[in-house]
């Protein structure tokens, strides 16, 4: 993070390229896949452009079998999780809606999800706890499900690498708050339903799993949410190269912006992002991409409209060089709509 715009030596990071195929072994090993219709499954995978893993449909069964009227609810008075986005689809509520404009990009997108982030279930309405598939590259499966609550800010924290493990740790936290001996009863009756299906299944449980530790090792930083970029990185380390600035003193230099009394003080204190947005040019020209897609990230995750400007200068081309071409789209969507509050585009 820290350096005058060099780059960083990278280990054996291999291409983004290598996700792909670990992505296509999961599919061999689990020749279970869930009941369910195909013209469904390409519905729910065409109104988001983006492909869902098996478990994203097997846990739809799994809520089917506790609840065969409202799997969406199923969780809903136990567990105090509803399963939203993308299942909305399999519910059919987006037939329901009478938007024909519906922009599902935006739809359950809250304020501090990145387009890697598309949430499939939602909590506390209070801290706006949702939980969401996190990719590297929209045309790959995701590389693990993530947590944020949204009104404490933009930290992204891993919860597993599938649906079934980030609901049992949720599930985990949940038995060890609740004291009454009726509701404790009936959460380890779903976790002990869940850990079945789930090992049935062949999924991991495990918060972090090996896959996961791998896909650790090829993200160039963390980024203010956390939760860490991947851009390939090529033998001659052509990719990334860090930023001027440490995160830290970058949050300063926001700080003083969003802060700043006047304008033209303002104008003043965002001589140093000016200066970075140089950097950024030199680091395009020679192929390092991942510099701008770095402070692009950082600005929108500061979260004030002042960055706005800036954000959809440099994260829609950052995307587009990494050949994201989706990301880049929703970026802009949500730059052009960002609200804290109404995130379900369903609701009447």
């Amino acid at each position: 993070m820290t350096g005058g715009g060099k780059r960083r030596p990278r280990g054996a990071a291999g291409p983004a390229g290598d996700q792909c195929e670990k992505n296509g072994d999961v599919k061999k090993r689990r020749s279970n896949q869930a009941d369910i219709p195909d013209s469904l499954r390409q519905e729910a995978e065409t109104c988001y452009r983006l492909r869902l893993p098996e478990d994203f449909y097997q846990f739809w069964k799994f809520c089917e079998e506790l609840d065969p009227e409202k799997p969406s609810d199923a969780l809903v008075s136990s567990v105090g999780l509803t399963l939203v986005g993308p299942y909305d689809v399999l519910a059919g509520k987006h037939k329901k809606a009478n938007s024909t404009d519906l922009d599902f990009n935006l739809h359950w997108r809250f304020f501090y999800d990145p387009p890697e982030f598309q949430t499939i279930l939602v909590g506390d309405s209070k801290t706006q706890y949702h939980m969401g598939y996190f990719r590297d590259v929209p045309d790959e499966l995701p590389v693990w499900v993530g947590a944020n609550e949204a009104k404490k800010g933009c930290v992204i924290a891993q919860v597993g690498d599938n649906v079934f493990a980030a609901v049992k740790l949720f599930l985990s936290k949940k038995l060890k708050e609740v004291t009454d001996k009726k509701k404790n009863a009936i959460l380890k009756d779903i976790d002990e339903k869940l850990t079945r299906t789930a090992k049935e299944l062949g999924y991991s449980l495990e918060q972090k799993t090996m896959k996961m530790k791998q896909r650790d090792k090829k993200v160039v930083t963390k980024a203010f949410h956390g939760a860490g970029l991947v851009v390939p990185v090529d033998k001659n380390d052509v990719g990334y190269r860090e930023l001027p600035e440490t995160n830290a003193n970058l949050k300063k230099i926001c700080k003083a912006i969003v802060d700043a009394p006047t304008d033209d003080e303002r104008l003043k204190a965002f001589a140093p992002i000016q200066e970075m947005l140089t950097f950024v040019q030199f680091a395009n020209d020679e192929c390092d991409y991942g510099m701008g897609y770095e402070l692009g990230m950082d600005l929108f995750c500061y979260g004030s409209h002042y960055f706005h400007k800036t954000v959809g200068q440099l994260l829609p081309l950052a995307y587009t060089l990494l050949k994201r071409n989706l990301f880049a789209e929703i970026i802009e969507s949500h730059l052009a709509s960002r609200r804290e509050e109404r995130v379900d585009q369903l609701a009447p």
